[in-house]
C-alpha cells in the first residue's frame, strides 16, 4: 500500500474539515435566505476558483461536441439533482441528519453497482446494505413519530443521495476521454445555470440582500467546496490508497452531527448516534479493500 506525502495528508485532512463542517454552514446559510438561490450563488462564486485550478494544472477546458450529450447526462447525475435535493432538505432538516442521509451515496453507488454494471456485491457488502437501511428507518421513524418531522424531506436527501450514486457509477464508465477536473468543471459551470434557473421559477418573492451570515456561509462555500475541494479530491484521488478515501467519506457525516451539536445546538438524539454508528459500518463495509485487494495494493 502505497504512503502519505506530506502534501496528500494535508490536503486530506483539510478536505474532510472542509467538507464536515459544511453541513452546519449551510445550515446557517440557509436560515433566512432561499436555499436554491443561496447554492447558485455559491456555485458562481465558485467556478472561477475551480477554473484557476484548471489553469494552474494546465488541465484542458475545450469539450468535443460529440461529449456534450454524455457530458450532460453525467451533470444531472452527479451534481444537479444532488446539489438541489440536498440544499432544500438541509434547510428543513438538521445539518447532521443531513449529512448522514447524504453519505449513504457509497452504500447506494454498490447496489447500483451489482444491479446495472454486473459488479458483485459481496457478504460484507449485504451486511452493510442491512446497517444502511436499519440507520436510515430510525431516522425516518424519528421524523415520522415526531410531530414536527418530515419525512418527505429525508426521502428528498435519500434521492439525492443515490442519483448522485448513479453519477458515479456512470462516471466511472464513462467512455469521455478528457481529464476528470475538465468533466467537473463543466458539470459545476452547468448546475450553476440549472439553479439559476430553478431558483427564478420556484423562489418567488422579493429577493433580499443575503445577510452577513449568509455571506459568510456563499463564501465558504463558493471558495472551499466548488472550488477547492474540487480540484483536491480529484487530484488526491488518482494517488491515495483506497483506505484513505475511505476513512474521509466515513468520517464527514460525524463532523458534520458533532460540529451541528456543537455551533447550532442541535439536539443529538439517540437515532442519530445509532444512525451515525450504523453508516459508518455501511460504508466501510462497501468501500474498505478486501484483504486480498490491500495485498494487491
Amino acid at each position: 500500500m502505497p504512503s502519505f506525502t506530506s502534501r496528500q495528508f494535508v490536503l486530506l485532512v483539510l478536505l474532510t474539515l472542509a467538507w464536515g463542517f459544511n453541513w452546519p454552514v449551510m445550515k446557517l446559510g440557509v436560515a433566512d435566505y432561499p436555499p436554491l438561490a443561496f447554492r447558485a450563488i455559491s456555485i458562481w462564486l465558485g467556478l472561477p476558483v475551480l477554473g484557476l485550478a484548471l489553469v494552474w494544472m494546465k488541465v484542458p477546458f475545450r469539450v468535443p461536441r460529440s461529449a456534450w450529450p454524455e457530458l450532460v447526462w453525467l451533470g444531472a447525475t452527479n451534481m444537479f439533482v444532488w446539489h438541489a435535493c440536498i440544499i432544500l432538505a438541509v434547510k428543513a432538516l438538521s445539518g447532521g441528519r443531513a449529512a448522514i442521509l447524504g453519505y449513504t451515496m457509497p452504500v447506494f453507488s454498490a447496489v447500483i453497482g451489482a444491479l446495472l454494471f454486473s459488479a458483485v456485491l459481496t457478504r460484507r457488502s449485504w451486511i452493510g446494505v442491512g446497517a444502511c437501511a436499519v440507520g436510515v428507518g430510525l431516522l425516518l421513524w424519528h421524523e415520522l413519530t415526531d410531530l414536527a418531522g418530515r419525512p418527505g424531506y429525508v426521502a428528498l436527501a435519500l434521492v439525492a443521495a443515490a442519483t448522485w450514486a448513479l453519477g458515479t457509477q456512470l462516471l466511472r464508465h464513462t467512455r469521455i476521454g478528457l481529464p476528470t477536473l475538465t468533466l467537473s468543471f463543466w458539470m459545476t459551470a452547468m448546475t450553476a445555470v440549472v439553479m439559476t434557473v430553478l431558483s427564478l421559477l420556484f423562489e418567488r418573492g422579493p429577493r433580499q440582500w443575503p445577510g452577513p451570515v449568509t455571506w459568510g456561509s456563499i463564501l465558504y462555500n463558493a471558495v472551499l467546496i466548488f472550488g477547492f475541494a474540487h480540484a483536491a479530491w480529484f487530484y488526491l484521488a488518482r494517488g491515495l490508497p483506497p483506505i484513505a478515501s475511505t476513512l474521509s467519506v466515513m468520517f464527514i457525516p460525524v463532523l458534520g452531527v458533532f460540529s451541528g451539536a456543537l455551533w447550532l445546538g442541535e439536539v443529538v438524539h439517540w437515532q442519530d448516534w445509532v444512525a451515525v454508528a450504523l453508516m459508518m459500518v455501511a460504508i466501510a463495509s462497501v468501500l474498505w479493500p478486501s484483504r486480498s485487494n490491500a495485498a494487491k495494493a
